[in-house]
């Protein structure tokens, strides 16, 4: 009988455009940054890109990925929306929270699609993904507003909805794969 192998692992060189490409796809995701009356946290595609990211580079390519372009932001680098404190002040501000969660939904989101042979199963891995970021944010919110309920309010309540959509669209681009061994 014979079986046609599909390789699995990358080189090394591709892996890491790939996480110097998704760190600059965030990057450039972030300047498309539409202001959401009544909330500080604009509206972005940066958390459909980080979920991407762990999908397609792996766990840990993918949680490399956005701890570069954290980096890149800390280091005063035009990375982060145009709204809100340059540089290493943003993780302060009402979306750092958010920001510091990146790497994290990076790594789960490879991880759960690692595993995922269906869209269904990938719509799951973006979708949590995507709530380690809205807990990231919550958290931060909730410290700066000293309220559950207003943080829900200002940071999830405004953009779930779309976010499910993000992530249906993360789970297509990822296109279906054999589970494979995260890296």
């Amino acid at each position: 009988m014979i079986t046609l192998a599909l390789p699995r692992q990358r080189s090394a060189t591709v892996t890491a455009f790939g996480i110097v490409g998704f760190a600059a796809a965030v990057a450039a995701a972030s300047q498309i940054a539409l202001p959401i009356p009544g909330t500080p946290v604009p509206f972005t595609l940066q958390p459909m890109l980080v979920v991407l990211a762990g999908m397609l580079l792996g766990p840990t390519a993918g949680a490399t990925s956005m701890l570069l372009y954290l980096a890149a932001g800390a280091a005063g680098l035009p990375v982060f929306t145009p709204i809100g404190l340059p540089g290493i002040a943003r993780f302060f501000g009402p979306t750092g929270g958010y920001l510091l969660a990146y790497p994290a939904a990076a790594l789960v989101s490879g991880l759960l699609a690692s595993k995922a042979t269906s869209l269904g199963g990938r719509w799951f891995a973006a979708t949590i993904g995507i709530v380690v970021i809205f807990v990231g944010g919550l958290t931060q919110l909730m410290v700066l507003n000293q309220s559950l309920t207003r943080a829900v309010q200002l940071g999830i309540t405004p953009f779930a909805a779309l976010d499910l959509v993000k992530a249906f669209i993360a789970a297509t681009i990822s296109g279906p794969r054999i589970a494979r061994k995260p890296d």
